[in-house]
């Protein structure tokens, strides 16, 4: 099966089955979709940093909870406060929900992007646990309790109470997260960030400032992640510092790995996968996190690409890494790269990975079409 034709039939099954099932009186299963596109959008803004920037965090479900306190705490204080209306404006909830992880995504990044490897994973777990901890110790907001809220986002022409209304909004905001996310891979930028993961020192000499681009990339992702929070505060109706414990951060690079991390549909993939097997597992059995973990385990071990990967060798092609560039390129071509580079240079010039403009063998900044494919 082919890559685009299953996005679009990932894509038109997301469309069209969850208004059937609000016509039909399935509420359940409207609910379980609409979860899904959130966690969906979250794990796609993971994917930027993750994927195609080779940035592991174990701290992005901060950003998550952040934005769905920003919806949460101005709804508390208007009910109680008697603050003005704008407290539970969606205008002005949701731009305080992106400009809060944004901010905190530009603080913490300066920081956790000057370390790599498995620091860099520890630093961000660190400062999602900091966050945890500051909304527990807030008793006025519920603390390790939670925050109930009483009234969800008002949004110009768009009733969030309705199910179907507050689907819709998640589902449309899921295909621009993934349009946005596609556009910046495919520029010069997500060239650069895409080389910088594969040859960060080659970048740094042609004279790009890989520190820069990849700290952009980490405050656009918490930015979304930030938006997904929001739209999953208005969703649930109740927010708790359980949202941003780092295990909920496990979840969202669980969905990356298992749909196929480094490409369009594989986070959208993975995160279907992920509700729909935690629903049915758990259904069978109290210990579901026991065959959870060991279908990660084949899915690293066995399926290079995840489960977009899986399904593309299945229909005769490799699908999985077409959209990252020099992540689960066959053998073949990496030896016909192989023979291009050493036709091109005799000194020694090819030996580096041929990722994004750092591919370039004539020591330019390459921003043609073959710097990404």
């Amino acid at each position: 099966m082919g890559r685009r034709i299953l996005t679009i039939a990932v894509l038109a099954a997301l469309a069209v089955l969850p208004p059937v099932f609000h016509l039909t009186g399935q509420a359940f299963y409207l609910d379980l979709a609409t979860r899904l596109v959130i966690l969906a959008m979250a794990a796609v803004s993971l994917n930027l940093i993750l994927g195609y920037g080779g940035m592991i965090s174990f701290g992005h479900a901060a950003f998550v909870g952040l934005g769905a306190y920003a919806v949460g705490i101005p709804a508390h204080h208007w009910l109680y406060d008697a603050t003005g209306d704008w407290a539970v404006s969606g205008l002005a909830q949701i731009p305080l929900a992106m400009g809060v992880t944004s901010l905190f995504a530009l603080l913490t990044g300066l920081i956790c992007l000057r370390t790599r490897g498995v620091h860099f994973i520890m630093i961000t777990m660190a400062f999602g646990q900091m966050v945890y901890y500051l909304i527990v110790s807030v008793e006025a907001y519920g603390g390790d309790d939670g925050l109930v809220i009483d009234t969800r986002s008002q949004l110009p022409g768009l009733d969030l109470d309705d199910p179907l209304q507050l689907y819709g909004l998640a589902y449309v905001s899921l295909l621009l997260v993934m349009g946005l996310v596609r556009l910046i891979t495919r520029s010069r930028f997500g060239m650069v960030l895409q080389g910088a993961r594969g040859n960060d020192e080659r970048l740094r000499t042609l004279g790009f400032d890989t520190y820069a681009y990849r700290l952009t990339a980490y405050v656009i992702s918490g930015a979304i992640c930030g938006y997904a929070g929001a739209l999953l505060g208005n969703f649930t109706t109740f927010i708790s510092p359980d949202m941003m414990d780092w295990t909920r951060s496990g979840e969202l690079m669980f969905m990356v790995i298992l749909g196929g991390a480094g490409t369009a549909l594989g986070p959208v993939l993975g995160a279907t996968a992920f509700i729909v097997l935690e629903e049915v597992l758990s259904s069978l059995t109290v210990h579901w996190h026991l065959p959870f973990g060991l279908l990660l385990i084949g899915v690293v071990l066995f399926a290079r690409g995840g489960l977009l990967g899986l399904l593309g060798r299945i229909g005769g092609r490799d699908d999985g890494a077409a959209d990252n560039p020099g992540n689960g390129r066959d053998d073949g071509q990496e030896d016909r790269r192989g023979d291009r580079q050493n036709d091109t240079s005799g000194d020694g010039q090819g030996d580096g990975h041929a990722n994004g403009p750092a591919a370039r063998t004539d020591g330019t900044r390459g921003t043609d079409a073959e710097d990404g494919r």
